[in-house]
């Protein structure tokens, strides 16, 4: 094995014996001569890779950084004067000496692959399709500027970005679409769901040997169309969704995400050996996509984002009708008993600073639960939290955990928010749960869930009723 100082030196002579043949700055479509301009090559030869050049334009700042470092350790910068010099990149930073004219790196992807694992960041796929997030390969500006404008120019394959490229495939964006750059699928398979005021760009990452391409395009359609019984419209009219299969596994949908790019995109892990009909009971996409009916709440909540999303896919279920009520009210019985055991008599507040994927999920749907049916009962029924939902939207994309606080209790006109929180942080998680069952008409008993009439069973119903489409009263 060669040591170490040989080995970066054979590979820096390999990096400059690539990029030597382009002196200059490729062909490319015509744009914006003021904008950042990133062009990227997919490589499959011999293993798959992303060539990324990146044209500098008069001010463009000269301090660079990965947002997620690691995957690229020399960036090479090529002069006004044709020198290039090799710049390493330090704690994913890289200082672009003046008079560049442009910059140029390869992002290894299977190399990466390899070192890290499939990863839905560093880099996952199969055949010639890869997947990887945007902010693992994308150098982009320390400072970005509300006015910096920025285009994206992909070659080598068809590739699935989080936005909508322009014709001929330039992507204009603005800086801040470098920051947040969502996840970017290269090869593969293309299919889209739409409905009636939305589209899903969906880009199928390898092969599923019993599954049609139709098939999983209907079925993010059909969870789609469940989040419309959640929020009055679909919450954006257009995202990009990933799927990759994961071999040897027959699960519908083993993972997924979602990512704050504007638009919002979506990846899921799907087990190569699915068919059509293992999609009835995932839950997994929709859960993902529940996340678009609320604002980001920064700085983060997880307890709140996850336990919203959590409740509701349950919910959502059941409104559509591809559960029964019964079967909704199981379900987010047996995740509240998942979330107690962790809890282990702790309170709330510990189990929501904790961390811990069923505590932290559960806790918070079974709070988002009891504010939905508080919400309900001082209000005669009349107000839900679906409506602090479209209150929250038309306030924006983002929002605080005291900005939800506010538009739960403008719904409820009257402070409610702050009263139901204070009475379960301080006691044991799920100290409260037994009273609202009963109070909604929830038992269980030895041939499982029933719904019975009680004090609150006009509540419950309201809850899980059928719907076809939108939040609307």
């Amino acid at each position: 094995m060669s040591s170490p100082p040989v080995r970066a030196a054979a590979l820096l002579l390999l990096a400059l014996a690539c990029l030597s043949c382009q002196s200059t700055a490729r062909a490319r479509p015509s744009g914006d001569p003021a904008a950042l301009r990133y062009n990227l090559t997919y490589v499959t030869e011999p293993e798959h890779a992303l060539d990324v050049e990146v044209v500098l334009v008069r001010g463009t700042p000269r301090e660079f950084l990965f947002t997620e470092p690691g995957g690229v350790d020399t960036v090479h910068a090529w002069q006004e004067s044709g020198t290039v010099r090799a710049l390493r990149v330090v704690d994913g930073a890289v200082a672009v000496p003046s008079g560049t004219r442009f910059l140029r790196y390869r992002y290894a992807l299977d190399a990466r692959i390899r070192e890290q694992g499939p990863d839905l960041y560093a880099g996952i796929g199969e055949g010639d399709a890869r997947h990887v997030a945007g902010r693992e390969y994308l150098i982009r500006p320390r400072v970005v500027t509300p006015d910096m404008r920025v285009e994206l120019y992909v070659e080598g394959t068809d590739a699935l970005l989080p936005w909508v490229p322009a014709e001929g495939g330039l992507y204009r964006l603005r800086g801040e679409d470098l920051v947040d750059s969502g996840f970017h699928g290269f090869g593969g398979r293309r299919c889209r769901a739409e409905l009636p005021d939305a589209v899903l760009e969906v880009a199928i990452l390898g092969r599923f040997p019993h599954l049609e391409d139709a098939d999983v395009c209907a079925w993010l359609r059909q969870s789609a169309e469940e989040v419309r019984t959640v929020r009055e419209a679909f919450p954006h009219p257009y995202i990009t969704v990933r799927v990759i299969p994961v071999p040897g596994r027959r699960g519908p949908s083993l993972f997924g995400m979602v990512l704050w790019s504007s638009p919002p995109s979506i990846s899921i892990l799907v087990g190569q050996e699915a068919d059509a009909g293992s999609f009835e009971r995932d839950w997994v996409a929709l859960h993902e996509m529940l996340h678009l009916t609320h604002p980001a709440i920064l700085p983060r909540v997880p307890w709140l984002s996850e336990g919203l999303a959590t409740y509701y896919t349950e919910v959502a279920r059941a409104r559509s009708g591809r559960q029964s009520a019964e079967r909704a009210w199981e379900e987010l019985l047996d995740g509240s008993a998942r979330g107690r055991r962790p809890a282990r008599g702790r309170t709330m507040q510990e189990v929501v600073t904790s961390g811990g994927f069923s505590g932290v999920y559960w806790t918070g749907a079974f709070f988002v639960l009891h504010l939905d049916v508080e919400l309900r009962r001082v209000t005669g029924n009349r107000r839900r939290l679906d409506d602090v939902l479209e209150l929250l939207a038309r306030r924006g994309t983002t929002s605080t955990f005291g900005g939800f606080g506010a538009a739960v209790d403008s719904v409820a006109g009257q402070p409610l928010f702050d009263a139901l929180l204070a009475r379960h942080l301080p006691r044991p998680a799920f100290a409260e749960l037994d009273g609202l069952l009963e109070a909604l008409g929830v038992t269980v008993g030895t041939e499982g869930v029933k719904l019975i009439p009680a004090r609150d069973s006009l509540l419950r119903q309201a809850v899980d009723g059928r719907r076809t489409r939108g939040a609307a009263h």
